[in-house]
């Protein structure tokens, strides 16, 4: 294992990688994560990354963004969103990112709180063809090193500037890299709970540490359920039915085929009015229908969600999908302030882990990954001038190996930890879904 670093970047979604990528080449990074790098939940988004797309549109975008967030948003912090989205669109398409395409100008398309067509696409894997794209240009890059199958379990602390990572591999070594500035970008804690999209190794490990050592934390209890995944008996991640196919037309339908709400409103609004509607019908789901669409445009539009539906026996151009709301992603974390610092000197955090307040109580669909971008990229700014100017300075130091001797407890007392964290406040929005507690 590497012993020292320029910078450690813990997670190897959008956020992670875009950050990476723009440090300054001539400094040491490492990108540490749990499984392969492209066991992401940044590879899952399906929806689409919002966008500007013009100057006329600035008011509606602002105003749909605090709109879905319940006005609990930082207004500042929104406002850095929106202006920044068209450049970081640009450098996307320069890193060989294939958005789809309208004749000569971007597909547009709507999804729910979203007042006009602004959110841009690539079939039905958005995700997974911006973080590839990010990926391969990390893979190319001599300064950065990916190291997979490894968790950090804490972090180096001398006077409340952290120093570095504790890091535990498949056989359960501990190791340390230290290093002048450390990343979160963990992603969130869907694997924690019963039922989510999020990849079950997503267990919230930043927010424990953040805990331990006495970083802020703001918005634990902003947990948001995506209303409609594909409904199944079995154990695992629940498959998300892409907010996009509402914005499409597909429409929801209660046992009796009655329409009982607007698909296109804010995400808690329409997961509410679906829990109500199985309370009515004594389900545990209700319909979606796409039957206003050919099979063949569904297969162009969404072959991923067309193909794994089909695995499950349902003909989307014709038969009745069963879905049910799960959580879906967390919209608070590691405070942060608008260039990704923490409470704790050279840690930053990024994308799903951090917090800056931009998304207020309930995200506005496909501003996760404009978000992870933006904010990454300005974190990785304000790490570049600390480097050169020398604030990021590094202090090795000598831990206790043998506090972390038994990591299975360990791991359990993190997971207590975050949802401690959780339940502080009000729980209106975990609550919807349970969990493993």
């Amino acid at each position: 294992m590497i012993k020292e670093a320029d910078v450690v970047i813990v997670g190897s979604g959008a956020a992670g990688l875009y950050c990476a990528l723009n440090i300054p080449d001539h400094y040491k990074i490492i990108v540490i994560t749990k499984k392969q790098p492209e066991d992401s939940d940044s590879f899952l988004a399906q929806g689409g990354i919002s966008v500007l797309r013009d100057n006329d549109d600035y008011d509606a975008y602002f105003e749909d963004t605090l709109k879905a967030g319940r006005y609990k948003n930082n207004k500042d912090s929104v406002e850095i969103l929106i202006r920044s989205s068209r450049s970081v669109i640009e450098d996307l398409v320069r890193l060989g990112v294939n958005f789809d395409q309208d004749g000569s100008d971007f597909s547009y398309t709507r999804e729910g709180a979203h007042s006009v067509n602004r959110i841009l696409h690539h079939k039905d894997v958005t995700g997974k063809e911006i973080t590839e794209k990010l990926l391969e240009q990390v893979r190319h890059k001599s300064n950065i090193t990916i190291v997979p199958f490894v968790t950090m379990i804490d972090i180096l602390e001398k006077n409340h500037t952290c120093t570095g990572v504790v890091l535990k591999d498949q056989a359960n070594t501990i190791s340390t890299i230290s290093a002048r500035a450390v990343v979160w970008a963990t992603g969130g804690i869907g694997g924690l709970f019963e039922h989510s999209t999020n990849m079950n190794h997503i267990t919230g490990d930043a927010i424990a540490i953040a805990v331990k050592h006495n970083v802020k934390l703001i918005d634990m209890n902003y947990v948001q359920i995506h209303p409609t995944t594909l409904f199944s008996k079995g154990e695992g991640r629940s498959f998300l039915i892409s907010e996009a196919v509402r914005g499409e037309g597909a429409i929801l339908l209660n046992k009796d085929g009655q329409r009982f709400v607007d698909e296109l409103l804010p995400r808690d609004v329409v997961s509410a009015a679906i829990y109500e509607q199985m309370k009515k019908d004594g389900t545990d789901y209700v319909y979606l229908s796409m039957q206003h669409m050919t099979g063949e445009k569904i297969r162009e539009r969404f072959p991923n969600i067309y193909e794994k539906c089909l695995e499950e026996g349902y003909h989307l151009e014709t038969d009745l999908l069963p879905v049910t709301p799960a959580q879906h992603y967390f919209m608070g974390g590691v405070q942060i302030n608008e260039d990704g610092k923490t409470s704790m000197k050279n840690l930053f955090a990024v994308g799903e882990t951090s917090c800056n307040g931009v998304h207020g109580a309930n995200r506005l669909a496909s501003n996760s990954l404009l978000e992870a971008l933006v904010f990454s990229k300005r974190a990785a700014f304000m790490i570049g001038e600390g480097l050169k100017s020398g604030a990021l300075e590094n202090g090795a130091e000598i831990i206790d190996y043998t506090q972390y001797k038994n990591t299975e407890a360990l791991e359990k007392e993190y997971h207590l930890l975050v949802w401690n964290e959780i339940s502080k406040g009000s729980v209106e929005y975990a609550g919807l879904c349970k969990h493993e507690g």
